[in-house]
């Protein structure tokens, strides 16, 4: 094996082996005449130097000894920066993927000190599994970097005293610094002409994450866009989808352009149609003021499953960098027919008795209007006008207060022509179609439906499982999506972050439905809590020759 097909882009992951690292890359540029020449004949390793000559970790200003990582949490008093931003900035550490020189800050309106923060936030963060000894150590060296500056969003006076004290602590080195806005839609553009305009970079780059979501329709998000883009350029504004950073989505690209088993049945040839499934077991719960503003459609469907649909129905792309992937996603994009309301069914919880227990409606909530006719259900068909996927049916399904929790893609494969064993399957030949499930959460699986002879002197055909589960297969912790998404962040990496054409494209899909939804003020049709969903979704899919996925109650 050479020495570029083992492992050298992780091992450059790596901030503890950068230094070595450099030392490796230098020995070899004065033993070839290049590194082309050194990679002659093996496209794999010269993908891999070419990836990292270009943006790879070991040559970027955040990683170099003498520069240091600044990370300040806008919003850092609320439920995602403790829940989520901490824990994964802490994982990162935790597992060495942060640079040597960082510092953590946490700014919010809510007045507090740095002992206050520290105890904040101590009590959200876990170690990893496998190498839980030193965990308390770990603990106590970031918390160490992690301090406070109270402010108001709005005000550049307070940003400036948040860049001195940043200065303060990158010690005059190249200084990086990355923004992640945990605040609310309506403050993006106030806390990020302060945090431009007085807090950026003045020696290394300047990047800010912005959270979803991206305005309610094409007008308020290109407003958005054009806002921010008065004080950034679009290379400094990282849209993130967390969906995006799931493991399993992530696998998806690899699972179809790396197995030579599955790329040629990836069209409509082969698969009948496509199905995107996110169900919560729970309502609102106190954030019914919040969603009631956006509905199930903004909230999931038009962002989490649109993304994973462009990811999954793409073209390949020249290469694994990140213009050529959303160039990729932007064409699929645009190549769908905008929703029609004929296509979709919309539906909303209401209060259902079950086992003694009493659970409530959504507009049971006291944080939601009276009578709102907002959707905790949606159900759509959607179609790719290519020569790839013509005629397929791409159905998104999304809801609260269902029966179960999941989130999952489901590829159903065409029926078997002139099958020869059609008497033994019976008349359901769905039933007995070839399905290609991946389980996004919980439990992580990739498993394919197939059929199979049951042992014995009779002829019965059975349905099963080839099955990977990755709590099975695999030893370690899957990391968070925020893990993942704030590295690539610090690394410079755009792949799984939303470009602003993309957004335009996602937008003009659902624009004109919503609109026609609010002006003609559809009623829901409503479902009991804890229930499959309205009935209408069946007759949606039925519309379509479909039949749900995750009703056939043979799950792993």
């Amino acid at each position: 094996m050479s020495f570029f097909q083992m492992g050298l882009s992780d091992f450059f992951k790596n901030p503890s082996k950068k230094a070595f690292g450099a030392q490796i890359l230098k020995w070899v540029s004065t033993k070839c005449c290049s590194f082309a020449e050194c990679s002659k004949g093996n496209p794999l390793a010269e993908d891999h130097i070419a990836h990292q000559l270009k943006d790879g970790p070991f040559i970027s200003g955040s990683e170099s000894p003498e520069s240091t990582l600044s990370i300040t949490v806008v919003g850092a008093s609320g439920d995602l920066a403790k829940k989520k931003i901490f824990p994964a900035l802490f994982a990162l550490f935790y597992e060495d993927w942060l640079p040597e020189n960082f510092t953590v800050c946490g700014y919010a309106r809510t007045k507090m000190t740095d002992e206050e923060l520290r105890e904040m936030i101590s009590t959200t963060l876990t170690c990893r599994i496998d190498k839980s000894a030193n965990c308390g150590d770990k603990m106590d060296q970031f918390l160490k970097r992690c301090f406070y500056h109270s402010g108001q969003y709005s005000s550049e006076k307070h940003f400036a005293e948040l860049d001195k004290k940043l200065k303060e602590k990158e010690g005059g080195k190249l200084a990086n610094r990355l923004f992640y806005l945990s605040i609310p839609p309506n403050i993006f553009v106030d806390a990020v002409r302060c945090a431009s305009l007085r807090a950026s970079s003045a020696s290394g780059w300047t990047r800010i994450i912005v959270e979803k979501p991206f305005g309610r329709d094409s007008e308020s998000s290109g407003e958005l866009t054009k806002s921010l883009k008065k004080y950034l350029n679009e290379d400094q504004i990282f849209r993130i989808d967390h969906y995006l950073g799931k493991e399993l989505v992530e696998n998806l690209s690899v699972l179809r352009f790396s197995n030579l088993v599955f790329e040629p049945l990836w069209s409509r040839n082969y698969i009948r149609n496509v199905q995107f499934i996110f169900s919560e077991d729970f309502g609102t719960e106190g954030r019914g003021g919040y969603f009631d503003n956006y509905g199930i459609i903004r909230d999931i469907m038009q962002n989490h499953l649109l993304q994973i649909l462009a990811l999954f129905a793409m073209e390949t792309p020249v290469s694994l960098d990140a213009e050529d992937i959303r160039n990729e996603k932007v064409k699929v994009l645009r190549s769908m027919k905008p929703l029609q309301l004929e296509d979709t069914i919309v539906g909303q919880y209401k209060g259902h008795n079950k086992g003694g227990k009493s659970y409530p409606a959504y507009t049971d909530d006291p944080t939601v209007p009276k009578g709102s006719i907002t959707p905790t259900f949606a159900a759509a068909a959607l179609f790719i006008n290519n020569a790839r996927w013509d005629g397929v049916p791409f159905l998104m399904k999304a809801g609260k207060a269902l029966h179960t929790r999941r989130a999952e893609i489901r590829v159903q494969f065409r029926h078997v022509p002139g099958n020869l064993y059609k008497r033994t399957l019976g008349t359901d030949l769905d039933k007995a179609t070839n399905e290609l499930v991946l389980r996004v959460q919980p439990d992580e699986a990739i498993y394919l439906k197939i059929n199979n002879k049951v042992p014995g002197l009779g002829m019965r055909l059975d349905r099963s499982n080839l099955n990977l589960l990755y709590k099975a297969r695999y030893a370690r912790e899957i990391p968070d999506a925020y893990e993942r998404l704030l590295l690539d962040a610090i690394e410079g990496e755009r792949r799984l972050f939303i470009r602003s054409d993309e957004l335009d494209a996602a937008w003009a899909l659902f624009t004109p439905f919503l609109k026609e939804l609010e002006e003609k003020k559809i009623v829901p049709e409503l479902y009991p809590y804890g229930s499959r969903g309205p009935v209408g979704a069946h007759y949606l899919a039925a519309k379509h020759n479909v039949r749900w996925g995750d009703l056939s109650g043979e799950e792993l």
